[in-house]
């Protein structure tokens, strides 16, 4: 797996998106990026609309192309998620984009593209805040992370006081990180791009999901074999997707994990806060980690 090479101050950022349009002005993008000590190269994408889209398909997909193929440009983070970047895969030039190994962030529906990155060129891709929250200003917390995936700066993987692990299987495992939304990773199965869990750790996180749809979701990935094919899985943040107060009869997020992913004998943990919860720690995807689920512990791993 290849690991681009982490960003330097001052080092030209494509700014660009692959999803859905972003609230945030030009202006506000590219001051967010200089106050991470970055130029900020903003593409059409960045700012552009075509309905739920942040462009038409030929637009998103050309920023990315041209931001892989442009050597004066040293790193790409996405404005936002949303939906559609799973559209535009078909479009990449991945050629290209195999030849230039670059720092990739985002999170959420951009976890199409950073599993296929992983999958298909080779490279490391990073779950990250985007533009779109560094201009809200990152937490303390959060900080670090991002600069951790950008610059490579030294980070712990641990979450905040106070937001404890629970542990689900006990056990030991080491592998690449995967994963992501677990909407865009139900999606993937049965196209090219399909998740490949094999002998991986297993990220997944989602928001904004009822509990039976997440249990439908959960147990399409069970029954591709996904859970069973991994080394080791790692429950995120699942934001807002607990039934509310004064529903009767329904299965807690705690029965869901029990009932469709314990039975895969995997060492799992929940409660890591990552995804879209605020603060959340982010994760490098594609570099070979190792977990302990007992002690509910996880990082870096040495070959």
């Amino acid at each position: 797996m290849i690991r681009p090479k982490s960003l330097q101050p001052g080092d030209r950022l494509a700014v660009l998106c692959g999803s859905s349009p972003t609230s945030k002005s030009a202006e506000e993008l590219m001051q967010a990026v200089r106050d991470m000590g970055l130029e900020p190269v903003l593409y059409p994408s960045a700012t552009a609309r075509h309905g739920f889209l942040s462009g038409v398909d030929a637009i998103r997909a050309a920023d990315i192309n041209a931001a892989f193929a442009d050597e004066s440009i040293k790193g790409i983070v996405c404005t936002r998620g949303g939906y559609g970047f799973h559209r535009i895969l078909p479009l990449l030039d991945w050629k290209t984009i195999k030849k230039n190994p670059k720092i990739f962030g985002g999170y959420s529906d951009v976890t199409a593209m950073l599993n296929a990155l992983n999958q298909i060129a080779g490279m490391e891709s990073y779950h990250m805040p985007m533009v779109g929250a560094w201009s809200d200003g990152l937490e303390e917390y959060s900080a670090p992370f991002v600069k951790a995936m950008l610059f490579g700066e030294p980070v712990e993987y641990v979450n905040p006081e106070g937001c404890p692990i629970t542990t689900i299987v006990p056990g030991k495992a080491k592998g690449r990180l995967c994963g992501g939304n677990l909407s865009l990773l139900a999606a993937s199965l049965g196209t090219p791009y399909e998740i490949d869990t094999k002998g991986k750790i297993l990220f997944i996180e989602e928001i904004g999901e009822r509990p039976y749809k997440v249990d439908g979701m959960l147990t399409h990935l069970r029954n591709a074999g996904k859970f069973n094919d991994a080394a080791g899985i790692i429950l995120g943040g699942f934001t807002d997707c607990a039934d509310k107060e004064g529903v009767i009869g329904g299965l807690t997020l705690e029965d869901i994990y029990q009932e469709l992913i314990a039975p895969a004998g995997k060492p799992t943990i929940s409660g890591v806060v990552c995804g879209h919860c605020h603060p959340s720690m982010s994760l490098p995807m594609g570099r070979l980690f190792k977990m302990d689920a007992a002690a509910g512990t996880f990082g870096p791993a040495k070959k």
